[in-house]
Parts: C-alpha cells; sequence; structure tokens
C-alpha cells in the first residue's frame, strides 16, 4: 500500500472513494480498465492521506444532509481495513453530521460496523449493497477469490435484514458460458428472497470488456477455464459488451421472480431509493 495526498473526498454526486485499487483479485473487475487512470499495481492499494479530516470538512460544508454512496470503484472493506480503521471512520462521520449512506462491498467484514450502520439507520437511511454473481461456491472461489463466498455474503444480508437495514443486491457481472445459466440465476434470486432484499439491480446478462480489465481477465480464463479465451474472441471480438446468448431468458425469469415477490428491479427506481434522503426523526416528530 502507499499515501497520496488528495484535495477532495467527495465527487459531485456524493460518491466517496477512500482507496484506489483492491485486493479481492475477482477476475473481471472493471476498476483495471485504463480509462481510469491508475498509475500504479492495482494491488498496491492507494491510501488519501488524512482522508477522514478532508471528508468531514466536506461534510460541513454541504447545506444538507444527503445521501453519501461508497463503494462503486473500490471496496470499502479490503483486506487492509482492519488495520487501517479508515471505513469505519467515515461512517462515524456520517452518523455524527446526520447523513445518509448507501455502501457496497462483497465482503462480509461490513458486519464489524453493523452498530454504526443501525444507527445512522435509525436517524436517516442506510442501505447495504452486496453483489453477487454465483451459486456454486466452488465456481464463487475462482471467480472471486479473496473475497467472502455468495453464502456468506447472503448469511451478512439476512443479519442485515434482522437488523431491519434495507439492502440492494448488485446482479452482475454474469459471465458468458461460465455462470450464465438458470440454475446459477435462480438459485441467487433464492437466497435473495431469503434475505429480503428492496431491490436487484440488473444491468443484463452480460460482462464488460476493455483494455485494462480484458487483459487480466483473458489471462485468468486461460489459467482456471482452457479454451474460454478462445471463445470469447470468437464470440465478442473486442467488444465492449460482452451479452450472454441466455440473456433474454434469463432476464424474463428475474423479472417474473421479482415481481412475484415484489423486489424492485427497474434500474432508474433502485437509483432514485439509493439517492433518496430520509430524515426518520422528522418523520416520527409527525405522530
Amino acid at each position: 500500500m502507499h499515501y497520496k495526498a488528495y484535495k477532495t473526498i467527495l465527487s459531485p454526486n456524493n460518491g466517496l472513494n477512500l482507496f484506489r485499487g483492491c485486493t479481492h483479485g475477482c477476475i473481471y473487475c472493471d476498476s483495471r480498465s485504463d480509462c481510469y487512470q491508475m498509475d500504479h499495481p492495482f494491488e498496491d492499494i492507494e491510501i488519501k492521506v488524512n482522508a477522514l479530516a478532508i471528508f468531514e470538512q466536506e461534510l460541513q460544508r454541504r447545506r444538507k444532509p444527503c445521501m453519501i454512496g461508497t463503494g462503486a470503484m473500490t471496496d470499502p472493506y479490503i483486506q487492509l481495513k482492519p488495520r487501517l480503521q479508515i471505513t469505519r471512520g467515515a461512517l462515524a462521520l456520517i452518523e455524527k453530521y446526520e447523513f445518509g449512506v448507501a455502501i457496497q462491498t462483497k465482503s462480509t467484514r461490513i458486519l464489524r460496523d453493523l452498530d454504526l450502520l443501525t444507527a445512522i439507520n435509525q436517524k436517516t437511511k442506510a442501505v447495504v449493497q452486496m453483489t453477487l454473481t454465483t451459486y456454486d461456491e466452488d465456481l464463487c472461489k475462482l471467480l472471486e477469490p479473496y473475497v467472502s463466498t455468495t453464502k456468506e455474503r447472503v448469511e451478512a444480508l439476512i443479519r442485515f435484514k434482522e437488523a431491519e437495514i434495507p439492502s440492494i443486491v448488485w446482479l452482475s457481472p454474469i459471465l458468458p458460458f461460465i455462470n450464465d445459466s438458470q440454475e446459477n440465476l435462480q438459485g441467487i434470486l433464492e437466497y435473495c428472497i431469503q434475505a429480503g432484499v428492496k431491490g436487484i439491480l440488473c444491468f443484463g446478462f452480460g460482462v464488460t470488456l476493455r483494455a485494462g480489465n480484458r487483459d487480466y481477465f483473458y489471462q485468468q480464463l486461460d489459467k482456471y477455464f482452457p479454451g474460454m479465451k478462445q471463445k470469447y474472441r470468437l464470440a465478442f471480438g473486442e467488444n465492449y459488451v460482452c451479452t450472454s446468448p441466455n440473456n433474454e431468458v434469463l432476464m424474463e425469469i428475474f423479472k417474473n421472480t421479482c415481481r412475484k415477490h415484489g423486489i424492485l428491479y427497474q434500474t432508474e427506481d433502485i437509483f432514485r431509493y439509493l439517492h433518496t434522503f430520509e430524515d426518520k426523526r422528522e418523520q416520527l416528530s409527525l405522530f
């Protein structure tokens, strides 16, 4: 890991990224793409100097509380987290200044901050977002090797359900010819029903590949799925979007299941929910 000075932490849309890079090792990670102009090895985590002090100043400058989103580019619960405690510090500031949070991860380390997320959710809104891609545990360990397995993530989601903290699942990416089966989808959807998720984000069944992440992805295919790289090249060439040939069938199953169980699945509805700030104390005062 290394440190780098930054002047700002929050994006104009209130996105928070405390780190750059990741150690989860997911073979498909888009954040490896060259377009993000990362000037250091991906696994060499960049820590933003004085991140919490800068973050607190930016919260103080906000005219009114809003939802803070974190985890879109770099998982806030990378393996360094137990040493650095930066993510917990950021959540403590969100709770102190009475903002809301939508936090995305693949790690059950988030349970260590259940107390803070509960405190935030009692005042405003805390939403836990968990990525689920692969029902089969052995396959999951190949695709997402250094992070909690799907079953472990679902167990965490159930804990949040018990704490009355809402959750959103990101159902992506689904890799063509690898985990784009009906059995995989139905297993994940059953997990989502058990966990009582508020919504499931799905942008279609497939994966995006571009310079940087394509290279790494193909290296891993050669390592774990001999011959699969050639299959991808024949099917997709240099396409950015690589859509599963099973996309239409899977999408029908996905939509029907969500409708049946009252789960949000329209992208615009879910993002509206994630970005809508709620003041629960104000609501309680009306009664």
